[in-house]
């Protein structure tokens, strides 16, 4: 039987944009402080997960809700097991939308809303993708799971649970990347560095925050800070802002001066991407007379950190001839007269260097007082290119879209595919379209979105059939 996917792809077009707008609808994030015993990951990742699973049970199939955290849509027998692993939750929306991100917006032909690249609008193209295959009434030769995680964006725990408690897949794919195919994905670990309270200086740091998870490149940055000569201070910064690719304000407050910059957000996987407002601000404040651990604070993100996403300045560069660069995202920057100063470092790293290298590095170099701390860590992941689950994902990529010279490639963000020895990420960014993840103005084309779609049910129906 000859398939038109893309033809099939259009004909769901409607129902498709539905659902999807069903799903883009809920704030999803995660919130630990809403966290109860029926919500674990906050309300939003519940509802989320309880309304796809609504929807996958109106069209016909299996479900199950795992403690909701994680759940399946199921179709197809057999000994074997494909799985299509995506995740409802999302970034926090932070400011500098002209959209509401909540409200899904197709503006020439872009669909602009908090998830809709990043990784309801994939993953819903994939769901689909599956549908058409049922639809279509295909015989398989194995079964079909297509589990979607609530904290993809942080710890990873709903798709724990499941490895925990359900049996592993054969193979599968993360809809969660770009196309044609991600093989291979660097570790990705994050350490934490603690400064004490001290701030003994003629300047005195009030506060400092930048950031809204490890993962993301900070947009904004805000600091309160007194000094002897606020004119001065003031006429300084605005000389400063004239000179840097970022934005910002300054104005007097109660508990002094405050200042605003606003950069670039973007995923933390490459950091150049974005523009790090809290490291541009750091770097300004700390030519001033602060004292104590205000001042290490600000020094260490100034000359050790800012704008050095390969770590140069920790004597931390290093190049895997396959995996590419180490990379250093900061994360989190916070400091007060109560909690002292934190920074979250996140690194993603290639074969041929370990977390431990990096925890022993930074601790020689962070000023006396300063702790480290590495948190969890995934190792690197790589699928040999002539495993078949790359070789035919790629001929129904190169098939459909006619695109022969792109080959699968190593990135340092992390998608559920690393979960499976043969698990791989598959779309659904092409290569022409702008990588919005982890940012305002997320979006994502509705007709890439359709191509996706077609490309996913061909891709499930020549894994799971006789061909």
């Amino acid at each position: 039987m000859t398939i038109d996917w893309q033809q099939a792809a259009q004909q769901h077009k409607d129902d498709y944009l539905a659902d999807l707008t069903t799903m883009l609808r809920v704030p999803s994030f995660r919130d630990d402080s809403k966290a109860t015993a029926d919500a674990p990951l906050g309300p939003g990742p519940k509802q989320a997960l309880e309304t796809f699973l609504a929807i996958a049970k109106r069209d016909g199939f299996k479900t199950k809700n795992i403690d909701n955290l994680v759940g399946y849509a199921e179709y197809g027998e057999g000994d074997e097991t494909l799985a299509v692993l995506a995740h409802v939750d999302e970034m926090p929306a932070g400011n500098g939308w002209d959209t509401d991100p909540f409200e899904p917006t197709i503006k020439d032909g872009k669909l602009y809303a908090r998830g809709a690249s990043d990784d309801k609008g994939p993953g819903m193209a994939a769901y689909y993708g599956l549908k058409i295959v049922k639809e279509l009434g295909l015989k398989l030769n194995k079964k079909v799971r297509f589990i979607v995680g609530t904290d993809e964006e942080s710890n990873w725990t709903g798709m724990k649970r499941y490895f925990e408690v359900e049996p592993a897949p054969t193979f599968g794919f993360s809809p969660d990347a770009e196309f044609p195919l991600i093989n291979g994905e660097k570790g990705n670990v994050s350490l934490k560095l603690h400064f004490g309270t001290a701030d003994n200086g003629a300047a005195k740091l009030v506060s400092f925050d930048s950031g809204l998870r490890e993962n993301m490149v900070p947009r904004e940055a805000v600091a309160v800070v007194t000094a002897p000569d606020a004119a001065q201070l003031t006429a300084d910064f605005n000389a400063f802002l004239a000179g840097q690719p970022v934005t910002g304000s300054v104005a007097e407050t109660a508990d002094g001066l405050k200042f605003e910059v606003v950069g670039k957000a973007a995923h933390g996987q490459e950091p150049r991407n974005g523009i790090n407002a809290g490291t541009y601000l750091a770097t300004f404040l700390s030519q001033y007379d602060f004292g104590g651990d205000a001042a290490n604070f600000l020094t260490f993100i100034a000359t050790k950190l800012h704008d050095d996403s390969r770590v140069e300045q920790l004597d931390l560069a290093f190049t895997d001839d396959v995996m590419g660069d180490l990379t250093m995202n900061v994360g989190l920057l916070h400091f007060d007269h109560e909690q002292g100063g934190d920074l979250t470092l996140n690194f993603r790293y290639p074969k041929g260097i370990e977390p431990a290298d990096l925890t022993t590095k930074i601790k020689a170099q962070v000023p006396a007082g300063t702790t480290v701390a590495q948190g969890d860590y995934m190792v690197p992941h790589y699928v040999d290119p002539q495993d078949p689950i790359v070789k035919e994902l790629m001929d129904v990529y190169r098939r459909q879209t006619g695109d022969h010279d792109s080959e699968p490639e190593i990135v340092g963000g992390g998608t559920y595919g690393r979960m499976m020895d043969r698990g791989v990420a598959f779309g659904a960014l092409f290569p022409h379209t702008q990588d919005t993840m982890h940012q305002a103005n997320e979006f994502q084309p509705v007709d890439d979105l359709l191509a996706a779609m077609a490309i996913y049910a061909e891709s499930i129906a020549v894994l799971t059939t006789d061909n």
